[in-house]
């Protein structure tokens, strides 16, 4: 309705702009070419009087013909140009009826490089993203739901247990609930600074700070965890890393969930080998880790939420799966990026930062 809407108003003011002219030609013949003619039948002494209204009548006949044939014509093809330029946005309002209720799997054709079809093609972005949002929102709800699901039913089977006599109340049983609990509990915390990490980037407190410090700082936490497991830990900044502008409380969040993402993935008696690379107006700093290699169809999904390996991250070794996703929300939030690769039996993973 509105691109009928628009094309009527295009039409209309095409057909304006035709009939303005034709009254301009109109005035120019009245006023200028038959004064002209006049003159020129004086000048040859000629009686003007009948030959000058016979002039005013002919012309004015011819351009009345001339003008609706002209009218006729330039409606018919305004019409017919004017709904081909406005067929994508035809289109683009059916397409966005349908994201109104849900469906986000239809694109707008890209017949042009206009305007139109520049438009076309940051409407189907628009559409692609809207398409992945919705898909890792079912997605989620459904990893959640499954991650609630087991340490639920398992806390629900052995109260049904207890209070049938199955099992004793015994110590065992206890903190084997207990146990459940608690993960019940790090999966509510882990979606929680998920959320925080969403909403970093309306929230960050900036300050200049010493990110070699920081990590090192973050780095003597787990020293024991990594002693206890035979992990030896090499750090290697070079001078690389330097005084940057960023949220130290959001970065010690990154630091401690790439800790703890290569303390449950290296191997014991294994090796943490932590440095810096200095870009173009960037600073990266890698974590690269020992243990088995993730396969090449796992790596583009590490920093998705929920996401595990079916071997390395498993749910007893591999939390929920939301340590990198929060990894690469704060460091996004930084106008960073993330990644990570294989190579040589490591596993390196990595953030940018801009300096």
């Amino acid at each position: 309705m509105a691109a009928r809407g628009l094309l009527w108003k295009l039409l209309a003011i095409n057909i304006i702009v035709i009939g303005f002219v034709i009254a301009l030609v109109w005035l120019a013949i009245d006023y200028l070419a038959a004064g002209y003619f006049m003159t020129l039948m004086e000048k040859y002494k000629i009686s003007p009087e009948s030959s000058h209204q016979m002039f005013v009548d002919s012309v004015h006949r011819y351009l009345i013909w001339a003008s609706l044939a002209a009218l006729v014509l330039a409606a018919a093809l305004s019409f017919l140009l004017t709904r081909r330029v406005l067929a994508p946005l035809s289109h683009m309002i059916h397409i966005t009826k349908k994201f109104a209720a849900g469906d986000y799997f239809d694109r707008v054709k890209i017949q042009s490089r206009d305007e139109f079809g520049q438009l076309a093609t940051a409407f189907n972005l628009m559409a692609e993203n809207l398409c992945t949002i919705e898909q890792l929102r079912k997605r989620m709800l459904t990893d959640v739901a499954h991650e609630l699901r087991t340490p639920l039913t398992n806390i629900l089977g052995y109260l049904e247990a207890l209070m049938d006599g199955l099992v004793s109340a015994s110590r065992d049983t206890f903190e084997l609930l207990h146990e459940e609990t608690m993960r019940l509990v790090r999966l509510v915390e882990d979606i929680l600074r998920l959320a925080k990490a969403d909403a970093a980037r309306v929230t960050l407190l900036k300050m200049q700070t010493d990110l070699g410090d920081l990590i090192m700082s973050v780095l003597e936490t787990f020293r024991p965890q990594f002693m206890a497991n035979d992990i030896a830990v090499d750090v290697d900044f070079s001078n690389h890393l330097e005084t940057i502008f960023v949220d130290a409380e959001k970065m010690i969040q990154v630091v401690s969930n790439l800790l703890q993402n290569a303390l449950q993935y290296t191997a014991q008696k294994g090796r943490l080998r932590i440095f810096a690379e200095k870009g173009p107006g960037t600073i990266k700093v890698v974590f690269a880790n020992t243990g088995t290699e993730l396969s090449e169809t796992d790596l583009p999904f590490i920093f998705e939420r929920f996401y595990r390996g079916e071997k390395s991250r498993s749910r007893e070794s591999g939390g929920a799966g939301i340590g990198l996703a929060i990894v690469k929300e704060l460091i996004e939030a930084h106008n960073g990026s993330v990644g990570a690769g294989t190579s040589q039996g490591q596993t390196r993973v990595w953030f940018s930062l801009p300096v």
